[in-house]
């Protein structure tokens, strides 16, 4: 990771971290970059916190000052941005968005021609020329500098890419969407609409403050309620740029990312479309899900977290389908990135293909207790590196022996540590990572109330 940049992009509190300079820099050396034997062409969306307008103002700025053309794609979600770049001819592409952080967050994430995230080494020198330690970049002037192009159409486009997908009809389902007050809200109900299912909607009004307020993937419970309450087949929740789902089957039962790669890749293994009969996850994904692979006959491999990882691994070794537990799952012949609203298709497609119920597809996974605690701390590195945190992580590892893990890990996207324990009981996760949790705090590395 540079300074800047993490595994997702460049993120953080909006002009506190991240502010309207940085921003600005970003598009002059995009510009630039991109425009030295041609006039560059780069697409912008963001999701709707209040600061993303302004984001995209300065970015589209810095371009044009450059003199490449900024089309705007506005309010979109980041799979489709990805889709844009790879099938329109654009030198890259920009989405604004932090994701599933709180509203006063933001980033911004930079995506090449072939709709991958972009390489280290040219976040590298963007970070030089914000730092000033690239050199000067000329201003375009006369006709050379840039302009702005709305190119709502773009996202029009993804979106019948997205129904061209569905291979049934939706007729007669009743589907939960909960859009998370983000991305989703301008795309997902078009989508569902359009293949014929009774679609419910919640956490569709963005206000440009409430984007992942008590809901969407990381706030499930509602939606939970919801499917429950309505009696509905299935439902759907995003997170703020629309590139993770979660699922909820018709009892209330939450479908995470490792049951989704199981039910979508046990489908795909008996359809003869599971490449190398493998499903590449990461290291966070559950036990339980590697010995219901082994008994489908399916082959595993686990990158570091971050679906930018799994998506590397996938590409190098030719595998078809990959994700972590939190929703991003990418499906690699359509798409190049983690796409929720593309996963909620591919979900309803075995439901409908297997005429079976979300539960029932699900079932033959017992997922073992995971506990997950996000310390925010003052130092990351400093943090894990302590002789006497790493003392405790030794300690939890030997007492688990062969019966669970403990992971302990850095965030790619904000100041926290997190640590996570798997093992036969809810009681025995929460034991082991408090036994950790305690020393962090005892050293003070952890921010109190925090």
């Amino acid at each position: 990771m540079g300074k800047y940049f993490g595994t997702d992009g460049f993120r953080g509190e909006a002009n506190v971290k991240l502010n309207v300079e940085h921003a600005f820099k970003v598009g002059r050396f995009l510009g630039y970059y991109f425009g030295k034997e041609h006039k560059a062409k780069i697409v912008i969306g963001k999701d709707t916190r209040r600061s993303s307008y302004m984001f995209e103002y300065a970015l589209a700025a810095g371009l044009t000052a450059s003199g490449a053309d900024a089309y705007l794609l506005h309010v979109t979600t980041t799979p489709s941005v990805s889709y844009v770049v790879r099938t329109e001819d654009f030198d890259c592409g920009i989405m604004i968005s932090a994701s599933h952080n709180p509203f006063y967050d933001n980033g911004i994430k930079v995506i090449n021609s072939k709709g991958h995230k972009m390489s280290a080494d040219v976040e590298q020198l963007i970070e030089d020329y914000i730092d000033g330690n690239y050199g000067d970049i000329p201003m375009a002037v006369r006709e050379n500098i840039g302009r702005t192009v709305d190119y709502a159409m773009g996202r029009n486009r993804y979106i019948g890419h997205l129904i061209a997908t569905a291979t049934r009809s939706f007729k007669d389902k009743r589907i939960g969407l909960d859009c998370s007050n983000g991305s989703a809200s301008a795309v997902a109900k078009s989508v569902f609409d359009a293949l014929g299912a009774k679609t419910y909607v919640i956490h569709a009004e963005p206000d440009g403050t409430n984007i992942n307020m008590n809901c969407g993937s990381t706030h499930i419970e509602e939606l939970q309620k919801y499917v429950v309450e309505n009696g509905l087949d299935v439902g759907f929740a995003y997170d703020g740029d629309a590139d993770r789902c979660i699922a909820v089957d018709e009892e209330g039962r939450i479908i995470d990312g490792d049951l989704i790669m199981y039910i979508c890749g046990k489908y795909m293994h008996e359809q003869g479309e599971l490449s190398n009969d493998t499903v590449v996850t990461t290291v966070m994904s559950n036990f339980g899900l590697y010995l219901a692979l082994d008994k489908a006959g399916i082959r595993y491999e686990k990158t570091a977290v971050g679906d930018k990882y799994v998506y590397e691994n996938m590409v190098q070794n030719g595998h078809s389908i990959g994700g972590e537990q939190s929703g991003h799952i990418i499906f690699g012949k359509l798409a190049t990135t983690g796409d929720g609203i593309l996963t909620s298709l591919k979900i309803m497609e075995v439901m409908l293909e297997k005429k079976a119920r979300l539960s029932e597809l699900a079932k033959p996974v017992t997922i073992y207790p995971q506990l997950l605690v996000n310390v925010r701390v003052h130092d990351k590195r400093a943090a894990e590196q302590d002789a006497d945190v790493q003392a405790a992580v030794k300690a939890v590892e030997e007492a688990l022996g062969n019966t669970g893990r403990i992971l302990v890990r850095e965030s790619g996207t904000e100041p926290v540590l997190r640590v996570m324990v798997e093992a036969e009981t809810d009681e025995i996760c929460e034991k082991y990572v408090y036994q950790v949790v305690d020393v962090l705090m005892a050293k003070g590395h952890g921010i109190e109330g925090k």
